[in-house]
């Protein structure tokens, strides 16, 4: 059976990269059909990260010299058209509306209590592949953060982002191959730690 086949399609999806990804302007950029956007934002994190690497700046300190010249800016503009009877800077006044407050909060509130729920069932030895999830997951973060700091983290990720998709999408019958053939290696592996661990279970069956 070759990689291409159906059958091997990574967790037997039946969408496209494209519609996974939404479909839209996003997908076009992530996927490289709207080039220019594509390459616009991957060398304006590169170059934003040479900035920082250079001039030894921190995501916080560059805020904050933005923030401090754009109020600058405006409050200099409404103090001269004021004097000068110039129109005052096109501003809106912005405020949190209750109802984006409780949205913000319901969601905050759903996603916490299913932290706290996961958290539970592993502590109590519910879930062993939550568990062995979860564990992966944590020392690939740790991993990961031992290598950089979050400002490049966070610079990675946009190249990984920006990266990634497009190869997929370019490759995709022979990683999805490939993954499905690493997938039921480490499922035959997870059965036997799963015997090994409970034992019982091998004695009801």
């Amino acid at each position: 059976m070759g990689m291409g086949s159906s059958l091997e399609k990574l967790f037997k999806r039946e969408r496209t990269v494209h519609e996974i990804l939404g479909g839209g302007i996003v997908a076009d950029v992530m996927l490289w059909r709207k080039k220019n956007v594509s390459v616009g934002i991957v060398t304006v994190t590169i170059g934003s990260w040479m900035v920082f690497e250079t001039f030894s700046y921190t995501i916080l300190t560059l805020l904050s010299s933005v923030l401090l010249l754009l109020l600058s800016i405006f409050f200099l503009w409404s103090k001269s058209a004021s004097i000068l009877n110039r129109p005052s800077p096109p501003l809106t006044e912005c405020q949190v509306s209750e109802e984006m407050a409780e949205e913000a909060s319901k969601f905050l509130r759903i996603h916490v209590n299913k932290l706290l729920q996961v958290s539970y069932d592993i502590a109590m030895g519910r879930d062993a592949e939550l568990f062995i999830r979860v564990a992966v997951y944590l020392f690939l973060i740790a991993f990961i953060g031992s290598l950089m700091d979050f400002q490049t983290l966070c610079h990675t990720g946009v190249l990984v982002v920006m990266a990634v998709p497009a190869f997929y999408e370019r490759y995709e019958d022979c990683i999805d191959g490939s993954i499905v053939l690493i997938y039921n290696k480490a499922k035959e592996l997870y059965l036997r730690f799963k015997i090994w661990a409970y034992p019982e279970h091998k004695k009801l069956s």
